[in-house]
């Protein structure tokens, strides 16, 4: 038997537990570096192994692993014959189905990846992607006008709220306008892009970019004051698959708006005092771009946020940023 099936073979009999290194390289008697590229060997190949410091190794239950396979089962049947693709590390999942776009893959082809290393959120910044998150993204052929292209994101943020809550027993809310947040922490982010087809020149798909937590090893220590996870005892793939069919299912309601109602029920930030930022950011907007002052109004059909600036006058924001505390 070789290491590597060693370490699978002693991480199975005690799935759900953490191995320690040393405890591996003793009763295997191989050096700990032959355990860390037996654990990198078996990650490749999709096991989901998760390490964590002074704990060790774990083999996580089989209802933590995406495969397609477990995805259709959990897809209803109107989505199960549809074209999905899973990697175990993307640069981005937007990106690739970007690609797939450009080369005519049909409308609600799903990308999926357990680990993103240039993963991307709104203007232009890093969505950090660590392993075994949730990362995916969906092909919409729009049959709507484009101009009501910004509901997208809006919609597929009730999807992922609605799902959590469905799946995972968790309330969810909406910070406008494109993060889901759980217990106060963002738990979720949503990047829908334009796709231009080549010879047209025009708008021909749209890319919905989903990522969420699912785990806060891995993350910087300077983002867990903001950033949260959905932990516990649940099925990736049935949460997966419920954010996908929900999001396909919105999408084909954008003309009729059908889910601006509980967009509005699951805002967090209507009747709060919000500092609003117009304008692009890298890192931190409060030290990058000029800020004002604003009471949340309401949140029109078009997903726009109301707001009234404290000299009274008011604005419906359709871009930008806000903060508030949660």
């Amino acid at each position: 038997m070789t290491i590597k099936d060693s370490v699978l073979h002693m991480l199975t009999e005690c799935k759900g537990k953490f191995y320690s290194g040393e405890e591996l390289s003793h009763r295997l008697k191989v050096s700990r570096t032959a355990i860390w590229k037996a654990i990198n060997a078996l990650r490749q190949e999709g096991y989901p192994i998760e390490a964590v410091t002074n704990k060790g190794y774990m083999l996580m239950q089989d209802n933590w692993l995406i495969t397609e396979e477990s995805l259709r089962l959990c897809l209803p049947a109107k989505y199960r014959k549809n074209p999905i693709h899973i990697y175990d590390t993307l640069d981005s999942t937007n990106i690739r189905a970007s690609q797939l776009a450009l080369a005519n893959a049909p409308h609600g082809t799903i990308v999926m990846a357990r680990q993103q290393s240039s993963g991307r959120g709104r203007l232009g910044r890093s969505f950090f992607s660590p392993r075994e998150g949730i990362y995916l993204s969906l092909i919409i052929k729009p049959s709507f006008d484009l101009s009501k292209s910004v509901l997208v994101t809006s919609a597929a943020a009730v999807a992922v709220a609605e799902s959590v809550e469905n799946v995972c027993g968790i309330s969810a809310g909406i910070k406008w306008v494109n993060d889901v947040y759980v217990n106060g922490k963002k738990i979720c982010g949503i990047l829908t892009e334009g796709i231009t087809g080549l010879e047209t020149g025009q708008i021909e798909s749209l890319v919905i970019g989903i990522g969420i937590n699912t785990a806060l090893h891995g993350f910087p220590p300077e983002l867990l004051d903001t950033v949260g996870a959905i932990e516990g005892n649940y099925s990736k793939s049935a949460l997966a698959g419920s954010v996908i069919s929900r999001t396909l299912d919105l999408a084909e309601t954008i003309e009729e708006r059908s889910f601006i109602d509980a967009y509005r029920r699951k805002s967090l930030v209507i009747g709060k005092t919000v500092t609003v930022y117009k304008g692009i950011y890298q890192v931190n907007p409060t030290d990058e771009i000029p800020s004002r002052t604003a009471h949340v109004l309401d949140i029109d059909n078009n997903g726009g946020l109301v707001v009234r600036y404290s000299d009274g006058t008011q604005e419906t924001l359709t871009s930008g940023e806000i903060s508030v505390r949660l």
